[in-house]
Formats: C-alpha cells, sequence, structure tokens
C-alpha cells in the first residue's frame, strides 16, 4: 500500500469515529494547549517582575543600615532602629574623588502619612529626600516641577504628589493641584491640623514598582521628612546611581570603603550597612522565574503523558475491534510493515491534530490572560515563543508515535487466520 492511500485509509478510520477521535486528542490539546499557556504566562510573569524591578531605573545601589546576615531579613522587620546612617554619610558618598562613578546621591527617609486639602483628605506613603531624586529615578513631571535645590537646602515646605494622590484630593474640583497648599500628617504627630505644604508639582503615572504603587505617593524635602515629619536625625537609606553597569561592583567598593573609614569599622563581620545591587536583584529574581517555569511546564508534559496513556489505551481498544478487518487485510496481501503504519499513522495523526488545536487554544487562553492583566495595569508581555510552539508540537508527535507504536506492533503481528476466528 502506498503511503497516499494509507493517509486516505487513516482519515476514512478516523472519521468513522468521530467521537472516540475527539475524546482521544482533546488530552493532547489539553496538554499541549497546557504547555503553551503556561509557558507564555511565565514569560508574562517573568516581564511584570522584572519590570517592576527595573522600572525605577538601573545601575542603582541601595544603602541600608543593617545588622545581622547579610542573607537573612532587614533588620527593621524585628523593630530594631540603626541609626548610624546619616546625612554626613551621604555627603562623604558625593565626593567625586571618592566614589568617581556615582551620577546621583539621593538620601531618604519614609513613612505614612494623611494629606488633606480642604475637607478632602488621602492616607498615603511619602518619601523625603533631595533635590537630585529625580536623576537617579526614572520618572516625568506631569505638571509643575520636583522641589529645587533651594527648596531643598532651606527645608522648604513643598511637596510632589503622585497622580493617584493628586486625582483623590483635587479630582473633579477643576482646581490645578500646582501651588495649592495641602497639610500633612503622621500618625504620631498629636498636634492638630498638620504641616502646610505648597504643591510644586504633580508626577506622572508611574504604575507600580517592587509592588508598591509608584503613585499612591508624595514627595517632600529631606529636612522636612526627617525633622517635622518624623522627628528623627539618621537615614533610612541611600540609593545612589551608578554611571555604567560595568562600575556598579567598582562602585559598591567604593562606598564600602567610605563608610567603613566614617563609622570606624574594621572588619566585615561588624559592618552596620548593607549594599544592594539592583543587578544582583535582577539576576536572582530571573534565577526564580525560570526555575518557576521550567517546574510549571514539567507539570504540563505531565499533562501530556497522561494524554499519551489515553491514546495507548484508545489505540488497544482500536485494534482489538478491528481484529477481524486486520486479519482481512493480512489475508488478501497486506504486510506486517503496512498494518504497523496504519496504526502509527492513526495514532500520529491523532497527536498531531491535538497539537495544533492546542497551540490554537494556548496562544487565545494566553491572549485573554495578557489582556485581563493588563486591564488591571500590570505591565504584562504577550510572550508565544517559537521555541514554546517547536517544543509542545515535537512532544505531542513524539507522544503519539511513543504510545502508539506498542498498538501498531501488536496489530501487524497478529496471526491472519487467528484474527479472522476472532469474535
Amino acid at each position: 500500500m502506498s503511503f497516499l492511500s494509507t493517509i486516505k485509509l487513516v482519515v476514512r478510520t478516523l472519521l468513522a469515529r468521530k467521537g472516540r477521535s475527539f475524546l482521544t486528542i482533546l488530552g493532547i490539546i489539553i496538554g499541549v494547549g497546557g504547555v503553551i499557556t503556561i509557558i507564555a504566562l511565565g514569560a508574562g510573569a517573568q516581564s511584570l517582575v522584572l519590570g517592576q524591578v527595573t522600572k525605577l531605573g538601573t545601575n542603582l545601589l541601595y544603602v541600608q543600615p543593617w545588622t545581622g546576615s547579610e542573607n537573612g531579613p532587614p533588620s527593621t522587620v524585628f523593630g530594631v532602629v540603626i541609626t548610624t546612617l546619616t546625612n554626613e554619610d551621604a555627603d562623604a558618598l558625593r565626593d567625586k574623588g571618592r566614589v568617581p562613578h556615582a551620577v546621583a546621591v539621593n538620601p531618604s527617609v519614609q513613612g505614612t502619612a494623611t494629606i488633606t486639602w480642604g475637607t478632602a483628605n488621602v492616607d498615603t506613603n511619602f518619601t523625603a529626600t533631595d533635590f537630585n531624586y529625580p536623576v537617579g529615578v526614572n520618572f516625568t513631571m506631569r505638571e509643575g516641577r520636583f522641589f529645587s535645590e533651594q527648596e531643598d537646602r532651606g527645608d522648604a515646605n513643598v511637596i510632589v504628589l503622585g497622580s493617584t494622590v493628586a486625582e483623590e484630593l483635587f479630582g473633579g474640583t477643576g482646581i490645578d493641584p500646582v501651588g495649592q497648599t495641602v497639610k500633612a500628617k503622621t500618625a504620631s504627630q498629636k498636634e492638630p491640623g498638620g504641616i502646610p505644604l505648597r504643591v510644586s508639582g504633580v508626577i506622572n503615572s508611574r504604575g507600580s514598582s517592587f509592588f508598591q504603587d509608584q503613585d499612591d505617593m508624595v514627595f517632600m524635602p529631606l529636612g522636612i521628612g526627617q525633622k517635622q515629619m518624623l522627628g528623627i536625625r539618621y537615614l533610612q537609606g541611600i540609593g545612589i546611581k551608578v554611571d555604567s553597569a560595568d562600575t556598579v561592583s567598582s562602585t559598591a567598593a567604593d562606598i564600602t570603603q567610605v563608610l567603613k573609614e566614617r563609622h570606624r569599622i574594621k572588619e566585615d563581620v561588624d559592618l552596620d550597612f548593607i549594599i544592594r545591587n539592583q543587578a544582583e536583584a535582577i539576576n536572582i529574581l530571573s534565577t526564580i522565574t525560570n526555575a518557576l517555569k521550567l517546574f510549571l511546564v514539567s507539570m504540563a508534559g505531565i499533562a501530556l503523558v497522561v494524554a499519551g496513556i489515553g491514546i495507548l489505551n484508545i489505540m488497544l481498544v482500536t485494534v482489538a475491534e478491528r481484529t477481524r478487518e486486520i486479519g482481512l487485510r493480512k489475508a488478501v496481501g497486506a504486510t506486517n510493515a503496512a498494518i504497523r503504519n496504519q496504526f502509527l499513522f492513526e495514532a500520529g495523526t491523532l497527536t498531531l491534530l491535538g497539537g495544533m488545536f492546542g497551540i490554537v487554544g494556548g496562544v487565545v487562553v494566553s491572549y485573554l490572560a495578557a489582556i485581563i492583566m493588563r486591564s488591571l495595569d500590570y505591565d504584562w508581555a504577550f510572550v508565544i515563543s517559537p521555541s514554546s510552539v517547536v517544543l509542545a508540537v515535537g512532544v505531542s508527535i513524539l507522544t503519539g508515535v511513543v504510545f502508539g507504536l506498542y498498538p501498531a506492533l501488536k496489530a501487524s503481528r497478529l496471526n491472519p487466520i487467528d484474527a479472522l476466528r476472532y469474535e
């Protein structure tokens, strides 16, 4: 029997049992669709996580006060307050002679506050930092401006609003927030009212970063945050932007040396600060998300194996049902190879069709998931990699061949006389 005749026979056989054929390929559709969907969702989740990290900017180092293990949680988790990081440390790190590759050095403190304008108020997060903050962190102004160097050094009562805060305070009023005076108050402040702050600008929407809503924030001069909002003199962190990714490591070493000298620390085990490297964070997150993707693909692969076992079962039943047909074909001259190839083609056709429909289903589900995530304001990438398609189709065909081979060999080895007598 020619190859074309075998194909025609396989097609007629499968169409004669439409219901069984559909149920057989359904498992392959689910398995292949699962592989495509999981790989696409994994790529989307990876883009979301890495996008969250890189949104603030690249080539960033962050110095935090620290005690304990480098790999452990921050000391603040346990209520430990470390006051060794100071404004003078930030000034020392601005010395180009000591830290030549630092483009911006941004000392900061953070907290929560209630911002009030008229009868409207909003509970939000505040960051008190220096005027150079926009150099270190990527964002643009929607209107107005960030506070100036003069306002920063003079501890002027100014504030910059995130877009969400501006909308909650001034939305629907038709009043331009810039130039308005709001009042800021922390939960620990007992005095009525709050600190009056003039709005100098509103930042364009930035979405989320490090899973924190960057629009639900306000910014004010460092002195206002330290002295008036929190009543402290130390820093909670120093962000440092480096001129190039190639100089991140050397800059971290420069920072360590400067702070060790200032804090009179001789041994590294006595360090009272830690330097976080954003590139390292990206590498760690990439490793974690890649491992997660591999795990999920493995789970989808198990679904394909289960589907293959279903094909094996169906093909064995088919061979049993068509034993007399096999005997008749052998009696009129069909060879063992022709019988084997017929059943192999049947299994391969079922898995190939299942793979094709599974790819379409996986792409559709992945696209819908991306649309839903984007509607929730997440930077979710719709990614269908060619390798995932090749992997899914290849595994599905291999599944058909592997699990269809035994029934095909069993059919080809039937004795024609015994087959014709089969009831």
